[in-house]
């Protein structure tokens, strides 16, 4: 996507808290939380090797902080902006946490839940399906997340 992508500056964000979960050798993947006025009201980065928790995935740890900002669990008018497609307990996540929008940048080849290996959010059998958009800002989240391997190899 081009730099004038609306969803560009939420991106950039989501690669910043990407780039925070270093420091706790998590995988690099970042998110933000944006009501409809474009506010930041909850951020994540993976946080399961710090926290020793399999679901502190970035995109959960997003989703409840902007539950608690918000005072309930509902995140109508929200959109949730991924550097990474979300696996399948994250893609179920966004569908539970009613998000109007998900927005990612690099696709998942191996655990994607949204569109690569599987579609969750648009499965026409849930009660919820929330518009999507890939690839914003893809080449950068995917460089993040191949340094980080290159260097555990």
């Amino acid at each position: 996507m081009t730099r004038s992508d609306p969803w560009a500056d939420a991106m950039r964000a989501a690669l910043d808290e990407a780039r925070a979960a270093l420091a706790t050798d998590d995988v690099p993947i970042g998110a933000v939380v944006v009501d409809e006025t474009g506010a930041v009201v909850g951020r994540g980065r993976n946080r399961r090797e710090a926290d020793a928790d399999p679901t502190a995935h970035a995109e959960v740890v997003a989703l409840r902080e902007a539950a608690v900002a918000r005072g309930e669990w509902r995140l109508d008018g929200c959109t949730l902006v991924v550097t990474l497609e979300p696996c399948t307990m994250c893609a179920g996540a966004v569908v539970l946490s009613r998000v109007d929008r998900l927005v990612f940048g690099a696709y998942d080849d191996k655990a994607g839940a949204v569109g690569s290996l599987w579609d969750v959010v648009r499965d026409r059998r849930l009660n919820h399906r929330p518009e999507v958009l890939a690839g914003v800002l893809a080449e950068e989240s995917t460089a993040l997340l191949l340094g980080f391997f290159d260097a555990h190899r």
